[in-house]
């Protein structure tokens, strides 16, 4: 399979050197919206070179079953991963062409999935998805892994027992990621709640390489709570959201204090997003923000800082009520996705601005509104007719 070629920031800068300008072509973004029961698409328009969004084109809703969450597919064409409760599948940039993961439980010892989250790493060559049942809304199933290539062939599956079925108000949620050891093996990690507080960090892999199914190690305790993860650019670390701040998780698997990202203090993280995958070049962009229903407050911040920049703080993007997603596009803008909006910032000119206190500097545009309880947002550059040139 071709790996998507990714754009770099770079390209969609003016050239001094030249003069001439690059163009960008059109970026679409795909929305999982009504409770996961529909899709839908926008497409900014292509940039010119100023990075200028022009008016948005929304395309027509497309109905779902049991929709969970979206991401990008690398590959030789622009593909979306729809998960939903029954499986996995990938579709093309209009929404069509809808191609079914391999199941992923017909083996025995299996149960029929009911999937409830996705994460990929940040090579983006492998997709792991997590399933779980629940009853009257509480997870209360076996943990079942499927560990998938992006062409949808399974790599190997596995059960994950010993799961504590956490009723409360401020319950930790289940959480995966996976991650390429140094001898090239996959690890996955699901962060899951933890009977008497915390949270509960299992690693699993497979013990020979090239088996179908992987095993779970034993049980790592984290006193702190783990509300989050996602993968740095680097591919060797997970970065956690954690009731002491953004943590990155140790060779244990359980979150490491001391090396805990200080750009957005000791306070509590509910969610937490990276840029690994996500095209721009030669930054590692990290974003942040606290669920206000927590804090009692009607709004939180979401924060974004540069690892790979001089500033030693995050700055903050906008406040928002009710976050469900963040996606670091190649075109330099992140978009956020609120339960009814879904809006784009320029990290480029807002983290060169430093403005701390207002939204101006992040050129902020809404691209969609009036949406009912979404859940998700992706980025997918459409194929491009070719064109001949002299």
């Amino acid at each position: 399979m071709k790996r998507l070629a990714l754009l770099p920031l770079t390209a969609l800068l003016l050239s001094a050197c030249t003069g001439t300008v690059e163009t960008l072509p059109p970026l679409r973004l795909a929305v999982l919206a009504d409770g996961g029961a529909t899709l839908r698409t926008v497409t900014t328009g292509g940039g010119d070179g100023l990075r200028v969004t022009p008016t948005p084109v929304v395309g027509p809703s497309v109905a779902v079953t049991g929709g969970v969450a979206v991401d990008t597919l690398p590959g030789g064409e622009a593909r979306l991963l729809l998960t939903r409760r029954e499986g996995l599948e990938s579709r093309n940039a209009d929404l069509a062409d809808v191609r079914p993961f391999a199941p992923a439980f017909d083996a025995p010892g299996f149960t029929p999935p009911c999937f409830v989250t996705t994460a990929l790493n940040a090579a983006r060559d492998r997709i792991l998805s997590l399933s779980q049942c629940e009853t009257g809304g509480v997870l209360n199933g076996s943990q079942q892994l499927a560990l998938y290539r992006t062409d949808g062939t399974l790599v190997w599956r596995a059960a994950v027992s010993g799961a504590a079925v956490v009723t409360g108000t401020d319950v930790p949620p289940v959480r995966v990621a996976v991650v390429r050891r140094a001898d090239g093996v996959d690890v996955a990690v699901v962060a899951r709640p933890a009977l008497g507080g915390g949270s509960e960090v299992v690693r699993v892999a497979v013990t020979t390489v090239g088996a179908d199914r992987a095993e779970a190690g034993l049980p790592v305790p984290s006193l702190v709570a783990i509300r989050d993860l996602a993968p740095a650019p680097n591919g060797s670390t997970i970065y956690a959201a954690t009731d002491a701040g953004v943590q990155p998780l140790g060779t244990t698997g359980a979150p490491v204090a001391d090396d805990a990202l200080n750009a957005f203090g000791t306070g509590r993280v509910d969610r937490v997003w990276t840029s690994a995958g996500s095209g721009v070049a030669g930054r590692n962009l990290i974003a942040a923000w606290r669920d206000p229903r927590v804090s009692g407050l009607g709004t939180e911040p979401l924060r974004l800082w540069d690892a790979s920049g001089t500033r030693n703080e995050a700055l903050t993007v906008n406040a928002f009520a009710d976050l469900r997603d963040v996606t670091f596009a190649p075109d330099g803008f992140l978009y956020a996705l609120s339960a009814t909006t879904l809006s784009g910032y320029d990290t480029v000119i807002g983290l060169g601005s430093g403005n701390t206190g207002s939204t101006v500097n992040w050129r902020p545009v809404t691209l969609l509104s009036g949406l009912n309880d979404a859940r998700g947002v992706t980025w997918l550059v459409p194929r491009q007719p070719s064109t001949s040139s002299r």
